[in-house]
């Protein structure tokens, strides 16, 4: 006996739950997000998504704030995060070799081209800058030879938060077609789908996937334990068939979430709390500012009823006819209408004002780092501006490591690990049954980083002074270690040697030098008793003719 009807049940509860949600996120969607714009309205395919839009300046500025998420987070070009363990104790030469290839590897998977890795994640970045969430799945492609990455809508997603306040169950309604659902479970699926697919194969099918914890599984009517620590159900709810129930090792699905408020699993972004007030205002001031444009290039006219003879034309080459008696001393036939421009000057700076507000609603003042440089500027007025960037951008990017980069790099290691017996079978006996810990590089941690050099900088400027006055403080600076930790900020980490070798290379120089002085004290003993023998005899003769 399968959970259909529970499953089913719970579904309709959460999405019940969550409907409130619908209307805020269509109209933050319809200011910021219009390709997102379809919550409660219906959008075909073809349709102006942006016609209600007098500007688009809300949308560039939280594409801005999407945006930088990958910059800042995932840099393509670098190695944006480092695999390690609970005990480093354990971590021999062996031990850090594995972590590093198995780093590479993990890396390697993400970004096949055939996983679409960077597709999912900037369109799930958007979603997470303007709605607050996003809904990133993680699992095995068909082939079964690598991972695929997906984002999905938020209209379709529905979550349950767990005892410590993780997701742990998600509800996912799809629409796959009837040549698609085939496809994916071809020994499962119900007999009327696959007759539907002979003349309707584009025909959609209403499916739910759903993934929760295997004991919250087994407690469902006609549930059963699994070994796993997660259950993924599809469901057919057009015909109340299970097309696949199966353990999970993972999840499934990623989804950070931005700010949450006590009593509530769902989160607010930027756009709720402070963007979407001036995106509205801005709309408003944009018509009026264009209605004053249009006025002011192509303005009211004023006619004299009595002396035009016909329609207007105020296009180029176009002919107006009057009366041929009227005496233009009386006035012009045809005039434009005087207006009072003096408010178009204060509209344009209440323009300004909103922009900027919206910018700084999004962040976009505090991602970019401050100008820097130049002859008037001190090395101490460059590190403090490039610390004020630092604390601007740290609380905007620290906690997305962990909650959104963490967990997506989480689940592509835990899947490889089960499906890949190359990486599974190579873990090193030191690492067997430690827990993965990852750590992140971006540019944000190489600013914090290079403060250092700075920071190296001073303390030695302030060391020499000290030394004048007494030479012993010079033995408070650990210069091996400082040096090492600055270069470890300026260069990578593959051109540095280990402790063990530059201690090793030191001891072997110091060999050398103490056997070059030992070996030119000997020459110089060996010269000494040679003009000492060469001078004996002489002496000798001199000294008994003395005493003589």
């Amino acid at each position: 006996m399968s959970c259909i009807k529970s499953i089913k049940d719970r579904s309709e509860q959460l999405f019940g739950k969550r409907s409130g949600l619908l209307t805020l996120w269509q109209d933050i969607a319809d200011n910021f997000a219009p390709m997102r714009a379809d919550f409660t309205t219906i959008r075909n395919i073809g349709d102006e998504v942006a016609r209600g839009l007098m500007t688009s300046y809300p949308v560039i500025a939280c594409r801005q704030l999407g945006d930088s998420f990958g910059a800042m987070l995932r840099p393509s070009a670098k190695e944006w995060f480092k695999i390690g363990t609970n005990r480093p104790d354990k971590e021999d030469t062996v031990s850090k070799q594995w972590l590093e290839w198995a780093g590479k590897f993990a890396k390697n998977v993400m970004y096949d081209r055939r996983g679409m890795f960077s597709r999912a994640t900037k369109e799930a970045d958007h979603d997470f800058a303007a709605f607050g969430q996003a809904c990133l799945s993680i699992e095995m492609n068909p082939q079964r030879n690598g991972l695929l990455y997906r984002s999905w809508h938020l209209r379709d997603v529905a979550w349950m938060e767990g005892p410590t306040g993780s997701i742990e169950t998600v509800y996912h309604k799809w629409k796959p077609t009837c040549a698609e659902l085939v496809k994916l479970f071809p020994k499962t699926v119900h007999q009327k789908v696959r007759e539907k697919m002979v003349k309707e194969p584009f025909a959609e099918v209403n499916v739910i996937h759903c993934v929760m914890p295997s004991e919250d599984y087994a407690g469902m009517e006609g549930g059963k334990q699994f070994r796993q620590p997660f259950v993924s159900c599809y469901i057919d709810t057009d015909n109340d068939c299970e097309m696949e129930c199966v353990g999970a090792w993972t999840a499934h699905y990623v989804i950070p979430r931005w700010s949450t408020v006590s009593g509530s699993q769902y989160a607010h972004s930027p756009a709720v709390v402070a963007g979407l007030p001036d995106a509205r205002l801005i709309q408003q001031v944009t018509r009026v500012l264009l209605e004053a444009g249009e006025k002011a290039t192509n303005p009211p006219m004023l006619a004299v009823q009595e002396a035009i003879r016909g329609d207007v034309s105020i296009y180029a080459g176009g002919i107006t006819w009057v009366d041929a008696e009227y005496d233009e001393r009386l006035g012009e036939v045809l005039r434009p209408l005087t207006q009072d421009k003096s408010g178009l000057a204060f509209g344009m700076e209440m323009m300004q004002d909103l922009r900027t507000q919206l910018s700084d609603a999004f962040y976009l003042s505090k991602l970019n780092l401050p100008p820097v440089g130049g002859p008037d500027m001190t090395a101490y007025e460059v590190g403090q501006r490039v610390q004020e960037f630092i604390r601007n951008a740290l609380p905007l990017f620290e906690p997305m490591e962990q909650d959104y980069n963490g967990q997506v790099c989480d689940q592509t290691l835990e899947l490889m690990l089960h499906a890949s017996p190359e990486l599974r079978n190579s873990v090193p006996k030191n690492l067997q049954g430690a827990e993965i810990r990852f750590t992140f590089e971006s540019p944000l941690k190489d600013a914090i980083e290079k403060i250092k050099v700075g920071q190296f900088m001073e303390a030695q400027q302030v060391l020499a002074a000290a030394i004048q006055l007494d030479p012993s403080v010079a033995l408070v600076l650990d210069n091996n270690k400082a040096t090492r930790d600055v270069l470890g900020a300026v260069v990578p980490a593959a051109w540095l040697r280990t402790d063990a070798d530059a201690q090793a290379m030191a001891a072997e120089q110091q060999a050398q030098q103490q056997s070059a002085q030992l070996l030119a004290m000997m020459e110089q003993g060996s010269v000494v008793a040679k003009n000492l023998g060469e001078a004996s005899p002489t002496a000798g003769q001199g000294g008994a003719g003395g005493v003589l």
